[in-house]
């Protein structure tokens, strides 16, 4: 939607110590939905996608106004000085090539595959549209503490980095040079428990291919 359509409504105004994300610097406001009105980005965590600008804020909030930190200058001396440092040629390195680590046989890609998992360097799942934005309240059983609310966005990205690494110890168990096929049978079940434990998270995902899956009965 281009800005002369997003002018129809004007952006959210907030106060300057309202803990709110459009009182960030890394929001960016995107567009107008029909339902939400306003919604943007943050240009740190892309994996949030689409959320209100009313948004509680995480704990990357940086307010607007405050001073960005000034990248470090380089004098004309240190430029010119020339480097001693060995020159590295890199090899072209094919990664279907087959790797081996103490008996553990693997493609190079399948192997940074499991790095890109374990790091959450990997492409991470939407959130469910409605839990955009979303607060989740801790209510202590005695009335006489405070409650404590913590960002649907925050426990999301804790739930899939549960989820990946999970996923990176069923490869390496399966992948497992001197287990049996028993223990690993063992092992994988219960694995599979977890995942059933976690099924409570599905409502979180968008889509059902990134949900957990557990034992028949269990999900």
């Amino acid at each position: 939607m281009s800005d002369a359509e997003n002018g129809s409504l004007p952006l959210p105004v907030f106060k300057p110590d309202e803990r709110v994300c459009a009182n960030c610097k890394l929001f960016s406001p995107h567009s107008v939905e029909e339902r939400r009105g306003w919604v943007g980005t943050c240009r740190l965590h892309s994996w949030r996608g689409m959320f209100p600008p009313s948004a509680p804020i995480c704990d990357k909030f940086v307010p607007k106004g405050s001073a960005a930190p000034l990248p470090p200058t380089v004098s004309s001396r240190e430029r010119s000085a020339r480097s001693v440092a060995p020159v590295v040629v890199r090899r072209r390195v094919d990664p279907q090539e087959e790797v081996d680590l103490e008996g553990l046989s693997m493609t190079r890609e399948e192997l940074m595959e499991i790095f890109r998992e374990a790091s959450g360097m990997g492409e991470s799942p939407p959130l469910a549209n409605k839990w955009e934005g979303g607060t989740l309240r801790l209510v202590p059983g005695n009335p006489e503490l405070q409650a404590r609310d913590l960002p649907i966005d925050n426990l999301f990205h804790k739930v899939v980095m549960v989820r990946d690494r999970l996923r990176v110890l069923e490869q390496k168990l399966n992948a497992h040079p001197k287990l049996t096929d028993a223990e690993k049978v063992e092992m994988q079940s219960y694995i599979t428990r977890v995942y059933g434990s976690l099924t409570s998270f599905n409502v979180l995902f968008k889509d059902k291919s990134d949900q957990f899956v557990g034992a028949k009965g269990d999900e």
